[in-house]
């Protein structure tokens, strides 16, 4: 069921400013990283693994001129990352579009229906909001406002996401 449609819609996109990185979920990480380095010359730029309270996963961000791919695995059956391969498959997890304003965006998404996977996201440079996942694409939906452009991901918003993500037995 989608969410009541908006009056206005450009109320929303009129904060889009560009699609910020896609989330890909991969069932072999080290597999993956050598093929987007290889073959299409992306460079891994970042790793780092993340624990919940019962699950975990790894993560590798990889580089092209105006691209960002994160590629996510699994460490444990039931991680989010493992379940989500297992409902959806290989592929897309999530895309993150950077916005502006993202407080002013979020009371506008929830007054039109559209449901939050988590609260507000803080961490140095950056705010980041996970919409519920689509049932139809299987893909979630990140809002991500970069307050400073050089702003890179923390060990202080992922662990913080994957808590909430956990904690709604999300994936």
């Amino acid at each position: 069921m989608f969410p009541k449609a908006l009056e206005t819609p450009t109320a929303v996109s009129e904060h889009f400013l560009a699609l910020d990185h896609l989330a890909i979920a991969v069932a072999d990480l080290e597999s993956s990283i050598a093929w987007y380095r290889d073959f299409l010359g992306f460079t891994l730029t970042e790793r780092r693994e993340t624990k919940g309270k019962k699950t975990g996963m790894l993560s590798a961000v990889m580089e092209a001129p105006g691209l960002t791919v994160v590629l996510l695995e699994g460490t444990t059956p039931d991680s989010q990352v493992t379940r989500f391969l297992e409902n959806f498959g290989h592929g897309v997890q999530h895309y993150a579009i950077q916005v502006k304003n993202l407080e002013e965006l979020v009371p506008t998404l929830e007054k039109s229906g559209v449901a939050l996977e988590t609260r507000l996201i803080e961490s140095p440079g950056l705010k980041q909001v996970f919409l519920k996942r689509n049932p139809q694409s299987g893909v979630m939906i990140e809002l991500i406002e970069r307050l400073d452009e050089e702003a890179t991901f923390s060990d202080i918003g992922v662990q913080q996401l994957f808590d909430q993500l956990e904690a709604n037995d999300a994936y």
